[in-house]
């Protein structure tokens, strides 16, 4: 599954960025490590509690995706339907 949602994570800017995702705005910031093998992206509910972490891994064997303490489906569903509205680099 880590290889298919490859280019939902390469959509989203480095930086902070801004997305709607089930008609809920949520700030988004990207991070990126390992001269662009590895990414952190964290997806805040702007009027909410809810969240989305995850870490995302590219190795010479395969691609790797690591959600933070959430289920793999919830952070895929939200890398898959969140409709990117606005950036700001950092």
């Amino acid at each position: 599954m880590a290889n298919s949602i490859w280019g939902d994570i390469e959509k989203i800017p480095e930086g902070y960025s801004q997305g709607v995702f089930n008609n809920t705005k949520y700030g988004i910031t990207k991070t990126i490590f390992n001269n662009g093998n590895s990414f952190k992206i964290y997806a805040e509910e702007l009027a909410g509690n809810n969240f989305i972490s995850l870490n995302y891994y590219i190795t010479k064997d395969k691609n790797l995706i690591k959600p933070c303490e959430m289920p793999e489906q919830k952070v895929v569903h939200f890398l898959k339907n969140v409709i990117l509205e606005s950036t700001v680099n950092k």
